[in-house]
């Protein structure tokens, strides 16, 4: 693997807009409070942000219903702020990345108020309008069809019925979609991470779903069907070139896709001569059981599948899924921080992993999210991973002189940046030691991924680059484990007390203990 541009070597910091920092007091997230909190992510040393959308949206779905692709929501400041950001992320050298979200719109957005407006506009076929429903189902529960009595058809949605999807088919809708991006792109912005890229194409014929045989109550109620001819059509691999040659008219510009799909299957994204998307996101770590084992056959069957000359690219985190430190406990975090800044490509973690933040519990008055409200009880709900970030142990953590939009968590007074600054043994501690790590070398960036072991729940795996051989040794168990090691130094520990110390021979690990060592040539 050769390095070329900044996105193969970047940590890519998601933040959740409505979540990092309030600057005007009404209790959500805003621009001039990214702008406020650059400084801090550069101490971090992360490369790129990622903001969740920021465009006027009615917020149905907080963002993800866009009302105007070429906008900045007032809730989230003006075009200027979003300018004054985007020259202040450049000048400390970092890069943005904005989230595009191309299978549907708002119903609110005004081509879909044309098309809705009678069936003989001539935007009637930017969207999927039929004289009756077929089986297909929305990813927020019931019918993806909704039903509209003044022109006595009905229009598909995969989310929410106020997510009305474009019809990419029609390529008055692509070129328009691909001046969105010329727009960003012109204004200065780095890349797009692209929203549930594989649902873009629908099947032409609308054939009905088959039954999945896998589904049992409790379940989604989309489980009920697989997404054979609503998800994943061939005809999105061309779609995903003519995106990606749009991209590529603008110099050092990065394209990442939103891709839930099986290893085999994601690898696709890469397109043709590796003129897909970039970056097809790899959830691996998201998805995996936490065990060595397992961890083990996930990166090899990773490794195994990447096309030649293809980037790789791990997640540790983002806003659909279950914080780290929850799921795998607030110790084993740790090791997740150690295993994702030494594995190779470019990096994504989510806001708020750099202190071992956890979900917040949303009691049933307090939720906002509509996959939630929509199949209560069932665990859809997103609210939980994208609570404000603590920034001290105050009233409103630091986030806001107002009400928080959705509630802090309950440690967050021994939770938050400017406790755990204070702290030189913490997991944001851990969390810049292995980012600067990783920066001074690029053997963790691009060099060989060489598998030893998987054994008594250690994962062990060596990095081996031109000159450099680096020992990863990540202990996922609960037992204190010996190991037989080549001579080396220690480079980084989880525990902070064996950095710069001599092995020969032999190491201990214990419980959740994780080591990266240099060996000695």
């Amino acid at each position: 693997m050769q390095e070329s541009t900044w996105w193969q070597h970047a940590i890519v910091y998601e933040i959740y807009s409505r979540s990092f920092q309030d600057s005007n007091g009404d209790g959500i997230g805003d621009l001039n409070g990214i702008l406020e909190r650059l400084d801090y992510l550069v101490q971090l040393g992360v490369d790129a942000i990622w903001l969740s959308p920021i465009f006027p949206s009615p917020m149905a779905d907080f963002g993800y219903d866009v009302a105007d692709y070429c906008g900045i929501d007032p809730i989230f400041g003006t075009m200027e702020d979003f300018d004054r950001l985007l020259v202040e992320v450049h000048r400390r050298g970092l890069k943005m990345i904005l989230d595009f979200v191309p299978n549907h719109t708002s119903n609110q957005h005004p081509w879909f108020l044309e098309s809705r407006s009678s069936p003989e506009n001539p935007k009637r076929d930017w969207y999927l309008w039929r004289d009756e429903p077929n089986n297909w189902l929305s990813n927020f529960g019931g019918s993806g069809w909704e039903s509209d009595e003044t022109s006595k058809q009905c229009y598909y949605h995969s989310f929410l019925k106020e997510q009305p999807d474009l019809n990419w088919r029609n390529p008055a809708v692509q070129e328009a979609m691909f001046n969105v991006l010329r727009f960003w792109l012109r204004r200065g912005v780095d890349g797009f991470r692209v929203d549930v890229m594989w649902l873009m194409i629908k099947d032409d014929e609308f054939r009905d779903n088959p039954p999945n045989p896998g589904y049992h109550p409790g379940q989604a109620s989309n489980n009920r069907l697989l997404p054979v001819y609503n998800t994943n059509r061939p005809e999105v691999h061309e779609l995903v070139a003519k995106m990606r040659a749009v991209v590529d008219e603008y110099r050092e510009r990065v394209l990442i896709g939103e891709i839930y799909l099986p290893v085999q299957q994601l690898m696709t994204y890469y397109g043709k001569d590796l003129k897909g998307a970039n970056l097809p996101f790899n959830f691996l770590l998201l998805q995996s059981a936490w065990s060595a084992e397992a961890l083990a056959e996930i990166i090899f069957e990773y490794y195994e599948a990447l096309p030649p000359g293809a980037w790789p690219n791990w997640v540790l985190g983002n806003h659909d899924n279950t914080r780290i430190a929850t799921r795998i406990g607030s110790r084993q975090a740790w090791i997740a921080a150690m295993l994702l800044m030494t594995l190779p490509g470019t990096l994504t973690m989510y806001y708020g992993e750099e202190i071992g933040m956890t979900n917040v519990s949303i009691k049933p008055d307090e939720v906002q999210d509509p996959a939630e409200k929509n199949e209560p009880g069932l665990g859809l709900g997103r609210d939980p991973e994208r609570t404000p970030m603590p920034w001290d142990g105050s009233a409103s953590a630091g986030f806001t002189t107002g009400r928080p939009w959705l509630p802090l968590g309950a440690d967050h007074e021994a939770v938050n940046v400017a406790v755990l600054e204070q702290d030189g043994t913490s997991i944001l501690r851990l969390y810049r030691n292995l980012i600067d790590l990783r920066h001074s070398r690029p053997t963790l960036v691009r060099g060989r991924m060489q598998f030893i072991s998987a054994d008594e729940g250690v994962l062990v795996y060596e990095r081996r680059g031109d000159e450099d051989r680096i020992l990863v040794l990540l202990n996922l168990s609960a037992d204190s484990v010996k190991m037989t090691v080549e001579s080396g130094t220690i480079l980084a520990s989880t525990g902070f007390d064996q950095d710069g110390q001599r092995v020969n021979g032999m190491v201990e690990l214990k419980a959740a203990e994780g080591m990266v060592l240099d060996l000695d040539s």
